[in-house]
């Protein structure tokens, strides 16, 4: 089981620690460490993620309204110098909290918390493997290596596979949800890709079987880093 994590923290170092430690954890995978709060948020909005190691203190907007503006936040792990705040942290019902600077033992035993608590998750116990949509009056069961892309059209989703375009009546948004993030990734506020889909990134643009599909500019860092 892999779990999908990003890292929130406004200072340098706090981050590289971090990014080392997670590096030690052959299960957990980075997605991406941002230093400004509202790029992750930006994330977070688009992508599902299972994890966040979030810091309170940061410029802008802080850990906890960060949690507090999310509709369905991630399994936290608040990481902070100022362990006044732990109170907020776990009335927002975080796994853990760690208080800078931390050991490697102290995070490890946080990250014992958080797989004890996905073991009890009810959710996980089933791995799904398909999308199921309603269009043309049909009830349809799309495996997930059939999906090439999905494009935004007014009040419906172009669901576009390797055997026929459905239209089911949904969002983007709604739809992203429905879709593991490992295998999905928004480009554009208008096109959702599968990720072992694309041929080749060039310019502004990625090209899936004959199609030519744009890069939106603030979803243009998400995409390159997950190409590095």
């Amino acid at each position: 089981m892999k779990i999908t994590c990003i890292i929130v923290d406004d200072e340098p170092l706090a981050i590289r620690v971090l990014e080392k430690y997670i590096a030690t954890i052959p299960y957990l995978q980075l997605i991406q460490s941002f230093d400004n709060p509202l790029a992750a948020m930006r994330l977070l909005q688009q992508t599902r993620i299972d994890l966040i190691f979030l810091d309170i203190n940061m410029p802008e907007l802080s850990g906890i309204n960060l949690v507090k503006a999310l509709r369905q936040p991630p399994l936290i792990v608040f990481t902070t110098a100022f362990p006044q705040h732990a109170v907020q942290g776990f009335e927002l019902d975080a796994i853990d909290y760690l208080v800078k600077p931390f050991s490697v033992e102290r995070f490890l035993k946080a990250i014992q918390k958080v797989g004890l608590y996905l073991e009890k998750a009810p959710t996980k116990n089933t791995v799904t493997t398909h999308l199921t949509i309603r269009a043309d009056r049909k009830l349809y069961r799309v495996p997930f290596e059939d999906i090439l892309y999905c494009q935004a059209y007014g009040d419906y989703v172009k669901v576009i596979t390797s055997d026929k375009p459905l239209l089911p009546k949904t969002t983007l948004s709604k739809l992203s949800e429905q879709l593991p993030q490992n295998l999905f990734i928004r480009i554009h506020r208008s096109y959702l890709i599968a990720w072992n889909q694309v041929k080749y990134l060039e310019g502004n643009q990625v090209k899936i079987a004959d199609t030519l599909i744009p890069i939106g500019q603030q979803y243009k860092d998400q995409l390159l880093a997950r190409l590095s």
